[in-house]
């Protein structure tokens, strides 16, 4: 999260929020809290249709989930405690949705995966109905019965 959305949130000024981090530095290594590079800054602007002119004149910090909890150890207020309870659970919620989201698109690649087998099954159903259907290259067999002829002799018998 940006220092100034957390200022929001804590109701206190963007330059007081980032004066107590700094006054705390050791509780914010680099894995809690970084800066911004300026690229990274201009691309938010142009994400959210933020003004280029005015307002921030230095490039904002940014905020783990790890950093907002250790916020609340450098900000005494009760609303900063409320504040971070809060911000917490939206972080647990976060993590629920892309737990979600990573079993989800498990689930979708087995099925794709079914298909693809279901697709070359399929394939050869036709491709043996087709053959059934496909006139043979035998010649036609006559139907009915042939008769030969058998010489028979009689023969009486006398008694």
């Amino acid at each position: 999260m940006l220092d100034k959305d957390l200022a929001t949130l804590y109701d206190v000024e963007t330059f007081n929020l980032n004066k107590a981090v700094k006054r705390n530095s050791g509780r914010f290594p680099n894995d809690f809290m970084f800066r911004l590079t300026k690229e990274e800054f201009n691309n938010l602007i142009f994400q959210f249709g933020i003004s280029s002119w005015g307002g921030t004149r230095k490039l904002p910090y940014a905020f783990t989930e790890q950093g907002v909890a250790m916020l609340s150890s450098v900000l005494r207020s009760e609303r900063a405690v409320q504040v971070n309870i809060q911000i917490m659970r939206a972080f647990v919620k976060l993590r629920e949705i892309i737990s979600t989201h990573k079993e989800l698109a498990q689930k979708l690649k087995e099925l794709e995966l079914k298909i693809e087998s279901h697709d070359e099954n399929i394939t050869a159903i036709f491709d043996a109905i087709n053959q059934l259907l496909a006139p043979e290259d035998k010649p036609n067999r006559k139907i009915g019965f042939e008769v030969k002829e058998k010489t028979y002799s009689y023969k009486t018998r006398r008694r």
